[in-house]
């Protein structure tokens, strides 16, 4: 029986926006299009590409949004709070009962007003947890574990998990956080990892490439993408300076966030000589930046596991590179390293050890590790994941009692 009601889709992030949430929810809009009515209420203002217009794709609605800096914090709450109050509004008018609304977890606040609309309308919800709130603001330092905010936000988490029908996980290590929620129960965690974008081919490591010929360097370690909250760009700084008289080793750093902030901070004041900052790179030219260096790394504070999944951990598995990852060892992407051998894990905080890993690639010649990355990468399969939310965007549409049974 095919259902009547549609999908909305609610993101603050969606092209033209650059993001990596973007993209992913754009993907998914225009998957879910091809069979059934999408609207997409959209926090990002500008024209979409040409190939997400017309017949057969989402029905946009331009929810106004003004996006203050990451490092401007009280400026992004206002606006992240006014973004999530007309999204409310919004939804309230566009949502029918049997319609389903998916949304995801940028900003922390969305989910909860998807959440009450949903049930006011009689409708059902679905969320894609890329962070865990508060969780992520006490890893970063911003909140205290037993603060005030944390009990008032983990008690709204409460109320948000009891209405949604569905949350989709993107790392194994998320279900044992959410389960320690009240209103949380296993039958709504649906496991859907994120997928590369590029093709997994090992990409040849050449003395042409644009963003490697100006380096001397025999052995480049790169970083790469947005460091927030989440990361540490510190520890990355301060393995570089432990490495900073080997000069075969060289660090090639580009990205956004306030962690590149603070990395050029530092780099203003020790100048280093085996740092080099690229501006940010634009998807046309990411597969050459990403196969330019021999090493990835991806640098988490302490407790991500979780609480937060690197996207961009596909890509540098596809390129065919083996990855240092400073987090504990239980986080989904920590386990993927160890299981397949695609690296080494790091104790989050401890430099020194990021700078023996790092010490141990450049001497490291196992070959087949880009093989095995390779192989692991093609597993993370755009088609299986728009399968999976497909086939779950069709259950909620075609099983109505489920908002009147939450």
């Amino acid at each position: 029986m095919q259902s009547s009601g549609k999908i909305v889709v609610a993101s603050q992030h969606y092209p033209p926006d650059p993001s990596t949430t973007a993209a992913i929810m754009a993907a998914i809009a225009c998957h879910l299009a091809a069979s059934h009515e999408v609207v997409v209420l959209s926090g990002s203002p500008g024209a979409l590409p040409a190939s997400q217009t017309g017949p057969g794709k989402p029905r946009l609605v331009a929810i106004k949004n003004r996006m203050a800096g990451k490092a401007a914090l009280m400026q992004r709450g206002v606006s992240e709070l006014l973004f999530v109050a007309r999204t409310f509004f919004a939804l309230m008018r566009e949502l029918k009962r049997a319609d389903v609304v998916l949304t995801v977890t940028a900003p922390f606040m969305l989910p909860y007003a998807v959440a009450a609309a949903a049930r006011l309308k009689g409708a059902r919800s679905a969320l894609i947890m890329h962070d865990l709130f508060p969780d992520v603001l006490v890893m970063a330092g911003l909140l205290k574990p037993g603060s005030i905010g944390t009990k008032v936000m983990r008690a709204a988490n409460a109320l948000m998990f009891r209405a949604l029908n569905a949350v989709i996980t993107i790392g194994r290590d998320a279900e044992r956080p959410l389960l320690s929620y009240r209103g949380m129960t296993r039958n709504k965690i649906r496991f859907i990892p994120n997928w590369t974008t590029l093709v997994p081919a090992p990409r040849p490591l050449t003395a042409d490439n644009p963003f490697r010929r100006e380096l001397s360097a025999r052995f480049v370690v790169g970083l790469s993408g947005n460091l927030g909250f989440t990361h540490d760009p510190e520890i990355v700084f301060e393995a570089a300076r432990l490495l900073r008289d080997e000069a075969d080793i060289h660090f090639l750093l580009s990205g956004w966030g306030i962690g590149f902030a603070r990395l050029k901070q530092l780099q203003a004041a020790a100048n280093l000589p085996n740092i080099s900052f690229v501006a940010r790179v634009g998807d046309a030219e990411l597969e050459a930046f990403l196969a330019a260096a021999d090493l990835w790394i991806i640098p988490y504070r302490k407790d991500v596991a979780g609480v937060s999944v690197p996207s961009r951990f596909y890509n540098l598995l596809a390129v065919g590179r083996p990855v240092v990852l400073v987090s504990e060892p239980e986080a989904e992407a920590a386990l993927t390293v160890v299981e397949n051998g695609l690296g080494w894990v790091v104790t989050p905080g401890r430099a020194d050890q990021l700078a023996d890993a790092i010490r141990a690639a450049s001497r490291s010649d196992d070959g087949a590790m880009a093989l095995r990355a390779v192989k692991t990468a093609s597993k993370f399969d755009k088609t299986a994941a728009m399968d999976a939310y497909a086939a779950l965007m069709d259950e909620l549409l075609r099983n109505p009692e489920l908002a009147e049974q939450r």
